[in-house]
Protein backbone atom coordinates (compact mmCIF):
# COMPACT_ATOMS: atom_id res chain seq x y z
CA UNK A 1 0.00 0.00 0.00
CA UNK A 2 1.23 3.76 -0.40
CA UNK A 3 1.95 5.62 1.84
CA UNK A 4 1.26 9.67 2.51
CA UNK A 5 2.86 12.31 0.34
CA UNK A 6 2.29 15.41 2.70
CA UNK A 7 0.46 16.73 4.89
CA UNK A 8 -1.73 17.89 2.29
CA UNK A 9 -2.65 14.25 1.09
CA UNK A 10 -3.82 13.73 4.71
CA UNK A 11 -6.17 16.22 4.38
CA UNK A 12 -7.34 15.54 1.02
CA UNK A 13 -8.01 12.28 2.70
CA UNK A 14 -9.66 13.75 4.96
CA UNK A 15 -12.23 15.73 2.93
CA UNK A 16 -12.88 12.27 0.66
CA UNK A 17 -13.83 10.27 4.44
CA UNK A 18 -16.01 12.55 5.24
CA UNK A 19 -17.88 13.42 1.38
CA UNK A 20 -18.04 9.56 1.52
CA UNK A 21 -19.73 9.91 5.38
CA UNK A 22 -21.73 12.84 4.01
CA UNK A 23 -23.73 10.70 1.20
CA UNK A 24 -23.46 7.46 3.46
CA UNK A 25 -25.54 8.99 5.78
CA UNK A 26 -27.71 10.94 3.17
CA UNK A 27 -28.46 7.34 1.63
CA UNK A 28 -28.92 6.02 5.41
CA UNK A 29 -31.39 9.12 5.91
CA UNK A 30 -33.56 8.12 2.97
CA UNK A 31 -34.18 4.38 3.99
CA UNK A 32 -34.63 4.82 7.82
CA UNK A 33 -37.48 2.99 9.44
CA UNK A 34 -38.09 5.61 11.77
CA UNK A 35 -38.15 9.38 12.16
CA UNK A 36 -35.57 9.45 14.90
CA UNK A 37 -33.23 7.14 12.86
CA UNK A 38 -33.63 9.59 9.61
CA UNK A 39 -33.39 12.90 12.37
CA UNK A 40 -30.05 11.14 13.43
CA UNK A 41 -28.45 10.44 10.13
CA UNK A 42 -29.27 14.03 8.46
CA UNK A 43 -27.92 15.62 11.59
CA UNK A 44 -25.00 13.20 11.47
CA UNK A 45 -24.97 14.62 7.34
CA UNK A 46 -24.71 17.82 8.42
CA UNK A 47 -21.94 17.13 10.49
CA UNK A 48 -20.09 15.05 7.91
CA UNK A 49 -20.53 18.11 6.01
CA UNK A 50 -19.20 20.70 8.18
CA UNK A 51 -15.76 18.71 9.38
CA UNK A 52 -15.77 17.81 5.27
CA UNK A 53 -15.48 22.28 5.34
CA UNK A 54 -13.24 22.10 7.65
CA UNK A 55 -10.58 19.68 6.09
CA UNK A 56 -11.06 21.63 2.81
CA UNK A 57 -9.73 24.90 4.68
CA UNK A 58 -7.20 22.95 5.80
CA UNK A 59 -6.03 21.82 2.46
CA UNK A 60 -6.25 25.04 0.84
CA UNK A 61 -3.96 26.64 3.82
CA UNK A 62 -1.52 23.64 3.23
CA UNK A 63 -1.07 24.51 -0.42
CA UNK A 64 -3.21 21.91 -1.95
CA UNK A 65 -1.92 18.39 -2.89
CA UNK A 66 1.31 18.13 -4.84
CA UNK A 67 1.41 15.32 -7.12
CA UNK A 68 4.62 13.12 -7.01
CA UNK A 69 7.07 13.66 -9.79
CA UNK A 70 6.35 11.63 -13.17
CA UNK A 71 2.27 10.67 -11.58
CA UNK A 72 -0.56 12.17 -13.76
CA UNK A 73 -3.77 13.20 -12.38
CA UNK A 74 -5.59 10.48 -13.43
CA UNK A 75 -2.59 8.05 -11.61
CA UNK A 76 -2.59 10.10 -8.45
CA UNK A 77 -6.17 10.46 -8.13
CA UNK A 78 -6.34 5.95 -8.34
CA UNK A 79 -4.01 6.54 -5.91
CA UNK A 80 -5.92 8.22 -3.26
CA UNK A 81 -8.72 6.51 -4.22
CA UNK A 82 -7.31 3.12 -3.35
CA UNK A 83 -5.48 4.37 -0.23
CA UNK A 84 -9.09 5.09 0.79
CA UNK A 85 -10.88 2.12 0.19
CA UNK A 86 -8.21 -0.14 1.69
CA UNK A 87 -8.97 2.18 4.94
CA UNK A 88 -12.32 2.79 4.82
CA UNK A 89 -15.63 1.04 5.27
CA UNK A 90 -17.32 2.55 2.13
CA UNK A 91 -16.08 -0.18 -0.57
CA UNK A 92 -19.00 -0.37 -2.92
CA UNK A 93 -19.87 -3.99 -2.79
CA UNK A 94 -20.47 -3.35 0.89
CA UNK A 95 -23.11 -0.33 0.97
CA UNK A 96 -25.75 -2.84 0.52
CA UNK A 97 -25.09 -4.58 3.51
CA UNK A 98 -24.08 -1.36 5.65
CA UNK A 99 -27.50 -0.25 4.63
CA UNK A 100 -29.60 -3.12 5.53
CA UNK A 101 -28.08 -2.23 9.05
CA UNK A 102 -27.61 1.45 9.17
CA UNK A 103 -27.09 2.24 12.81
CA UNK A 104 -24.16 -0.51 13.08
CA UNK A 105 -22.15 0.52 9.97
CA UNK A 106 -23.01 4.21 11.10
CA UNK A 107 -20.85 2.89 14.50
CA UNK A 108 -17.83 1.50 12.54
CA UNK A 109 -17.71 4.54 10.52
CA UNK A 110 -17.58 6.84 13.54
CA UNK A 111 -15.30 4.46 14.71
CA UNK A 112 -13.04 4.00 11.27
CA UNK A 113 -13.05 7.88 11.20
CA UNK A 114 -12.28 8.34 14.77
CA UNK A 115 -9.50 6.33 14.31
CA UNK A 116 -8.00 7.71 11.19
CA UNK A 117 -8.21 11.17 13.01
CA UNK A 118 -6.40 10.03 15.66
CA UNK A 119 -3.50 8.45 13.21
CA UNK A 120 -3.48 11.92 10.49
CA UNK A 121 -2.89 14.11 14.06
CA UNK A 122 0.59 13.67 14.04
CA UNK A 123 0.93 13.79 9.91
CA UNK A 124 0.00 17.56 10.03
CA UNK A 125 1.55 20.59 10.84
CA UNK A 126 1.24 21.85 14.60
CA UNK A 127 -1.18 24.71 13.08
CA UNK A 128 -3.43 21.95 11.95
CA UNK A 129 -3.75 19.81 15.10
CA UNK A 130 -6.52 21.83 16.62
CA UNK A 131 -8.87 21.33 13.80
CA UNK A 132 -8.29 17.53 13.98
CA UNK A 133 -8.50 17.00 17.66
CA UNK A 134 -11.80 19.16 17.08
CA UNK A 135 -13.44 16.84 14.79
CA UNK A 136 -12.18 13.66 16.74
CA UNK A 137 -14.17 15.14 19.57
CA UNK A 138 -17.13 15.52 17.19
CA UNK A 139 -16.26 11.90 16.44
CA UNK A 140 -16.80 10.38 19.82
CA UNK A 141 -19.85 12.17 20.62
CA UNK A 142 -21.04 10.90 17.53
CA UNK A 143 -20.22 7.83 18.45
CA UNK A 144 -21.72 7.82 21.81
CA UNK A 145 -24.64 9.36 20.38
CA UNK A 146 -25.04 5.99 17.93
CA UNK A 147 -24.64 3.35 20.93
CA UNK A 148 -27.60 4.99 23.00
CA UNK A 149 -29.33 4.83 19.93
CA UNK A 150 -29.04 1.28 19.58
Amino acid sequence: MAGFVNAADVAAAAVEVERRGYGFYRRAESKAGTVADKELFAFLAEEELHHERLFTSMLERLGGVALPAGSSDKEYQAYVKDLLDSHCLFLPEQEGQFLQEPLRAAVRLEKDTLLFFTEIEGLVPDSEKNTVRECADEERRHLKKLLTRL
